[in-house]
């Protein structure tokens, strides 16, 4: 262990120790208060209604707790969306649980509440996945309406996937624990089974306020749309149950009781752990992104037994392409290399670039993995496409293309970890979020925008710095200096894992010890559907 190794080790256990702290107060929901006055109902909160849920000798893989983070601060915040999600196993089953925090604004939705439940039942539908609704909701925030109702991918879209999974066979099941008021009163009618809390859950479109402003009639909750109402008169619920954890272990029984479905057929085999101790990887990931280092031996440490066989191995050098066993799991892997090497004329490669022969290279191993259906996993550390008249004249835009083209038209599952910077085309190279990854996660490390940090800051500060000129203003180098300080704190913040996780950019942050389990999980959930399209390229420049 060399110096530079431990102030590296320091670093990255520092950031993922923020990371937990972050997530710790994420958890506590809406506070202290908030989760007293659930248990004072005899309500659990959501993070415990999974809990008891789901087997706790299997993993439950958390989607989306940073979402909202440090935004919405003039309304109070919106720890999480205002749900808990992820994947986890009833029953035996891996299925998706999405379940409304009653203590963050009574589960109001937020905008952001509504693209994660959104990205759940994306998961849901690319994977072929049981969902279970965990529902306790007093439905839209009306401050911020415009923002979460009448547009494609707002409220609305959730009722609609309600409809659509039912089309494609995937159960869909509805616990209603607490209020489930207005349009949400949709998605427990639209499941397969609704099971409802006597006492606590209810269903209607118009709670006895409204009705009373609408109609005149006055009338309390319970009467109205309460667990008896709805099993006994309308019809609407199946079940009732007086205490939720019997709810729950009716949930339990009935996901224990589906049919197993056709598998994809992705290959394993007994998971074999790293050969080479993963906990180095601490110690090898530079600290600031910006020092070269050995990809290979990152991925030495993730891998099955430490065994990755190099595709093309001495061409392209600025990414790695290879197959290995990831917990058992048959990949592929597509990662950046941030050595700074000679390529095959002798000539120094600048690490994390993405040259001709590297793009030429991926391409034609994305193309290899779809033909023998092995699923991808991609490893960004990428600043971009190398720039320049030699590579203009070389065709890197043609060559580049190639590469988005294997990764857009790519039909195996594709799985993303950001673990350092992620920065222009290369990000959609490397198959970013606009490139359809069935999970994409990220290091606290990473870094994600149109390019780095302090290119970015210089390049808006001759932007801004000409137009103060151009109105006859005078601009002091120290002027400048802040202006520049003030534009990288800006950029730095907007690029960070933290942002990126906020807006659901990325899946979730995770500790760079957790990436094989959660790419095992990913994949584990991608086997789950068996039907793929045939890998067809379409028009492509070769």
């Amino acid at each position: 262990m060399n110096l530079e190794f431990n102030k590296n080790e320091d670093a990255l256990k520092m950031a993922v120790s923020i990371k937990s702290q972050r997530y710790e107060k994420i958890k506590a929901g809406g506070g202290a208060k908030s989760i007293e006055k659930q248990h004072e109902k005899n309500k659990l909160t959501a993070r415990e209604r999974i809990s008891y849920l789901v087997d706790p000798e299997k993993p439950f893989i958390e989607i989306g707790s940073f979402a909202g983070f440090e935004m919405y601060e003039e309304q109070g915040g919106c720890p999480a969306g205002g749900t808990v999600s992820g994947l986890g196993y009833i029953s035996g089953r891996q299925c998706v649980i999405i379940a409304n925090d009653q203590t963050v604004k009574a589960g109001a939705w937020f905008p952001i509440t509504g693209k994660k439940n959104l990205r759940m039942q994306e998961i849901a539908m690319e994977n072929n996945l049981p969902v279970i609704y965990l529902v306790d909701s007093a439905g839209v925030f009306l401050p911020m309406q415009d923002e979460i109702f009448p547009d494609k991918e707002h409220f609305g879209r959730i009722f609609r996937n309600n409809a659509r999974m039912s089309a494609m066979g995937i159960t869909q099941i509805a616990a209603v624990m607490g209020a489930c008021v207005a349009g949400g009163a949709y998605l427990p009618i639209m499941s397969d089974e609704t099971l409802m809390v006597e006492g606590n859950g209810s269903i209607y479109l118009a709670g006895p306020y409204l009705v009373k402003a609408a109609v005149g009639e006055e009338v309390d909750a319970e009467t109205l749309g309460g667990a008896s109402t709805h099993n006994e008169l309308s019809g609407i619920a199946d079940y009732k149950f007086a205490t939720e954890q019997e709810c729950l272990d009716q949930v339990k029984r009935i996901i224990s009781k589906l049919a197993f479905p056709k598998t994809a057929g992705f290959n394993r085999e007994t998971p074999i752990l790293p050969k080479k101790e993963p906990r180095e990887i601490y110690g090898m990931f530079p600290q600031g992104n910006v020092k070269p280092y050995n990809m290979l031996e990152i991925i030495e440490r993730l891998v099955d037994n430490s065994e990755f066989e190099q595709f093309k191995e001495h061409y392209g050098k600025t990414i790695l392409c290879g197959y290995a066993r990831i917990d058992g799991w048959a990949v592929g892997i597509v990662a950046n290399q941030r050595l700074v090497i000679k390529n095959k004329k002798g000539e120094l490669q600048m690490g994390g670039v993405i040259y001709n022969d590297s793009a030429d290279k991926a391409a034609r191993f994305i193309m290899n993995c779809n033909q023998k259906k092995i699923p991808l996993v991609f490893l960004h550390d990428v600043t971009g496409f190398m720039v320049g008249s030699r590579s203009e004249h070389s065709g890197i835009i043609k060559d580049g293309a190639k590469m988005v083209n294997a990764v857009a038209n790519s039909v195996v599952p594709k799985i993303s970890i950001v673990i350092g910077n992620s920065y222009g085309a290369g990000n959609y190279a490397m198959c970013g979020k606009a490139y359809d990854p069935r999970f994409i996660y990220a290091w606290p490390t990473a870094r994600i925008a149109v390019m780095g940090g302090e290119q970015a800051a210089k390049t808006m500060l001759q932007i801004q710095v000409a137009g103060l000129k151009a109105k006859g203003q005078e601009v002091t180098p120290e002027a400048e200096q802040q202006l520049l300080s003030k534009l990288k704190g800006q950029y730095e913040k907007q690029t960070s894992a933290y942002y990126a996780a906020a807006r659901l950019w990325v899946d979730e942050i995770i500790d760079p010890l957790d990436t094989r389990k959660v790419i095992s999980e990913g994949i584990a959930a991608a086997n789950h559907q068996p039907h793929m399209a045939d890998f067809n390229l379409g028009l492509l420049q070769v």
